[in-house]
């Protein structure tokens, strides 16, 4: 049986045209990204009606799916329905490649998103060095340190070896032939030949000297590299005969690629990112509070639109170059400031829903991923989202007057990578983030209390797009009263075996183990939505609460098969109408769990969603309580 991360990629592949729509697939830390063949105009919000799904962001050419932090499981099962590396080998014959600049961020983000985490965590590791070193002083010269220090900068010591993996697979490239090349780069004999350079020693390759370049912890000449060899790899395979192909297409990419970055592609790509990153620290010396209020206002909007790749090589540049960068500082800041604001929404917020689904974004805040909260909270009610952006804006800008910078390289920029901001030669710049940081959560908590956090824009936007003939007149009751559809046993929906539910991600209410084969209305209203499946019902009451009836687990899979539909998208029904039949023994005997779930998914506009404690229930008896006010 297909698990919910299978079942999220089979049913955005059905959506946006299966598999022959698809150019290619890749992932972020929580996006899939799509690039397609064909857009559906329709397809963004029925993706995002896909239980699991965060939201859908299309830009940069992507049509980009916001999971979360299963977005690497999710992939897997996707990539595995539509060929997998296979089908990403066409990808230079048919893909719309659209702008220079959004080729490159697309770039970007499919080379450093799969080992965005190791470097994350090695960052981690040098920032708790760092703390330690601060209590105790005599710890740097133990054993013990050295041997976590070289833990920490071996990722960033050999980042061209991760990269010509990744980059690899975005170019459809033979891996182990890149990473022969990317590892004569980092190779400690060329780190040899280096030190003669520096000690004025001229070493030539093919009459031509070597200029003192090194390649550890560089990006561009190994991702350039990794490109050029794409098409070299190309021709060799398209001219060596096939008997001596297996042998000569890798010798001869080595001896060609190698040389050629050394002379040519190194020494130019690294001038051109040391000249972005000089560029970018200029401002900083001339007008570092402009830099501070650009970075700390607008970085996640970068976010929003999944262009925040692009910057990577610069802040590993000024890493390179000067082993410490303000931009990710300042980036902190930023990225803090959605967790405050998300912290406003959990105290200000009546409602249990928003608390909790407020809560859980925090908690994925602290770790530097920023996407839950500005998806499921700061941009579903707008308000906090700008209040975020000002506070960042404003925390940056006063941390610009103390220098702040980061002396270890944070992989995801948070609230635990602040640490890396301390260096003994520059005291203030810690005092700077950690000022900047209390602004950027302290002052968003303070607005939103005064100003509040306004109305859910992602319920206006489904009002507005719904049909009007759906509409239901409203009731003034302040209490709604949801009857149970099917006799049996009641579960309470944090113990329903399904985190889609268990974890309320679809809204408050219970669940039934049905006794009987018939699911009928649990109130008065209109049929909103019917699964194509048969599986699951939508109902609008009229009262304004919108209800989901989910027969069964994973039964999506069954297409139908099991289920009679009785009633129409659109029907007017009263309560205790049958809706729909199913064959539960059947369901049971191919394993499935008949476990009804009856969720409330607009609970958040609700003060309550109060489940009653009864160990079993009648078709017709009260389950829910709703609370308006």
């Amino acid at each position: 049986m297909a698990n919910k991360n299978e079942r999220i990629a089979k049913e955005i592949l059905e959506v946006i045209g299966g598999e022959e729509n698809i150019v290619k697939s890749t992932h972020c830390a929580t996006r899939l990204r799509l690039i397609l063949k064909r857009s559906d105009p329709t397809a963004n919000e029925k993706v995002k009606k896909i239980e699991g799904v965060v939201t859908v962001v299309e830009n940069n050419g992507q049509f980009q799916v916001v999971i979360g932090n299963n977005v690497g499981d999710v992939h897997k099962a996707f990539d595995e329905m539509i060929g997998g590396s296979n089908k990403n080998q066409q990808q230079n014959e048919t893909e719309d490649k659209g702008s220079i600049l959004n080729r490159v961020i697309a770039t970007m983000s499919a080379v450093f998103a799969p080992f965005i985490y190791i470097l994350a965590a090695a960052g981690i590791l040098q920032g708790l060095l760092i703390l330690i070193n601060l209590i105790a002083p005599s710890f740097s010269k133990t054993g013990t340190y050295e041997v976590f220090n070289f833990i920490s900068w071996a990722p960033f010591t050999f980042l061209p070896i991760f990269i010509a993996i990744t980059a690899a697979k975005h170019f459809n490239v033979n891996m182990y032939i890149a990473i022969a090349c990317s590892a004569a780069l980092v190779s400690p004999d060329f780190t040899a030949i280096l030190d003669r350079i520096g000690d004025g020693e001229t070493v030539r390759l093919f009459g031509m000297p070597l200029t003192e370049t090194a390649y550890t912890s560089s990006v561009l000449p190994p991702l350039l590299l990794v490109w050029i060899l794409s098409y070299l790899e190309k021709f060799l395979n398209k001219t060596i005969h096939e008997v001596v192909r297996p042998l000569f297409v890798p010798f001869l990419s080595i001896i060609i690629m190698v040389p050629v970055t050394l002379l040519v592609i190194g020494p130019i790509s690294t001038l051109a990112a040391h000249g972005i990153a000089n560029g970018y620290n200029s401002l900083v010396e001339v007008a570092p509070w402009l830099a501070g209020a650009i970075i700390g206002g607008v970085w996640q909007v970068f976010v929003i639109f999944g262009v925040h790749w692009g910057i990577t090589p610069v802040v590993l540049a000024n890493f390179e170059q000067h082993g410490s960068d303000s931009f990710q500082a300042y980036q902190t800041i930023a990225v803090i400031a959605q967790v405050g604001a998300v912290v406003g929404v959990f105290i200000k917020a009546k409602s249990q829903e928003v608390k909790r689904v407020s809560s859980s974004a925090g908690i994925t805040g602290i770790f530097g991923i920023t996407e839950p909260a500005i998806y499921g909270v700061n941009l579903r009610f707008k308000k906090p989202f700008i209040i975020a952006c000002i506070s960042g804006a404003i925390g940056a800008f006063v941390a610009s007057f103390f220098n702040p910078k980061y002396y270890a390289y944070a992989g995801l920029p948070g609230p635990l990578t602040i640490v890396n901001g301390y260096n003994a030669d520059n005291v203030s710049s810690i005092w700077g983030i950690l000022i900047g940081t209390a602004i950027a959560i302290v002052l968003p908590i303070i607005l939103i209390q005064i100003f509040g956090y306004g109305e859910d824009t992602t319920e206006q936007v489904e009002t507005a797009d719904a049909n009007q003939s759906n509409a239901v007149v409203p009731n003034e009751k302040l209490e709604i009263e949801v009857y149970s559809p099917v006799s049996g046993n009641i579960v309470q929906l944090e113990k329903v075996p399904d985190p889609v539910f268990s974890e309320g991600l679809m809204g408050k209410g219970i669940a039934i183990e049905p006794k009987d084969n018939t699911i009928y209305s649990p109130v008065e209203g209109k049929v909103s939505m019917i699964a194509p499946s048969k599986h699951a019902i939508g109902i609008n009451t009229l009262d304004g609460a919108e209800i989901l009836i989910h027969i069964g687990l994973e039964t999506v899979e069954l297409n139908g098969e099991g289920f009679e539909v009785l009633v129409s998208e659109g029907d007017e029904i009263s309560q205790g109408m049958p809706l729909i039949k199913f064959d539960k023994d059947s369901l049971e005997e191919k394993g499935y769990n008949t476990i009804t779930p009856v969720i409330i998914t607009n609970s958040a506009e609700f003060s309550e969603i109060i489940p009653v404690n009864n160990a079993k229930s009648n078709k017709g008896e009260v389950i829910l309580n709703i609370i308006k006010i």
